[in-house]
């Protein structure tokens, strides 16, 4: 496989990744309270890109284009949990909004711990299987047709590490306390406008799964 070609596929990947979505929703989110909680997130939404990743280029990722039935079920799941999740960001944000702003510290803190976080960017990259059909649809066709193990880890490994460095340093820019300190009163907002935008996306996604499922 030539460079450009791997080239070609890192950048197509990376503007899938950077596209409005519920992973930078998430973590543009997180980082407006604290760089730590942000990058923990970023670990787990990896982790979820290096199993997606892994399953295009070894071919697995056609069983959820087969059988829309199986991907229908998975967005079904997934779009639930970004409603819940949605939910209680939203309720947050609501019932805060006429407090007195917390701290940094504060706000940090009120996020728990960070094994947490990182559950929440797992669960929320895997609740997404629509990076399967991006993949699917602009990478795979670049593939080759039976790579090496080589050319597999190489390709999944650098669409992957990639992926990871671009999300730390959108969290870094974001959690600069110079950006978070102008943030701090708009934090109740931007937890409704996050949760918000999750419920929405959750409510479609499992509508469009639920669509799949019945074959409508």
């Amino acid at each position: 496989m030539s460079l450009s070609s791997l080239a070609t596929i890192v950048v197509l990947n990376l503007l899938g990744a950077l596209s409005p979505g519920p992973d930078t929703i998430l973590i543009t989110r997180l980082a407006t309270k604290s760089r730590r909680h942000a990058v923990a997130a970023v670990t787990g939404i990896q982790v979820g890109v290096l199993m997606w990743t892994s399953l295009t280029v070894l071919g697995a990722a056609a069983l959820l284009t087969a059988f829309p039935q199986l991907l229908g079920l998975v967005q079904l799941l997934g779009g639930s949990w970004l409603v819940y999740m949605g939910y209680f960001t939203f309720k947050a944000g609501w019932d805060s909004r006429s407090a007195v702003p917390m701290s940094l510290a504060e706000q940090e803190a009120q996020l728990g711990r960070l094994r947490h976080t990182f559950r929440t960017g797992l669960a929320t990259n895997l609740s997404n299987p629509k990076i399967v059909l991006f993949l699917s649809a602009l990478i795979a066709p670049l593939l080759p047709a039976s790579p090496s193990i080589g050319v597999a880890i190489t390709l999944i490994l650098a669409m992957s590490f990639s992926c990871y460095v671009m999300f730390v340093i959108i969290a870094f820019v974001v959690s600069t306390k110079a950006v978070r300190r102008k943030l701090l009163a708009a934090g109740p907002w931007i937890d409704i406008a996050a949760g918000s935008f999750f419920m929405i996306a959750g409510v479609a996604l499992a509508i469009t799964g639920l669509r799949d499922i019945v074959g409508f």
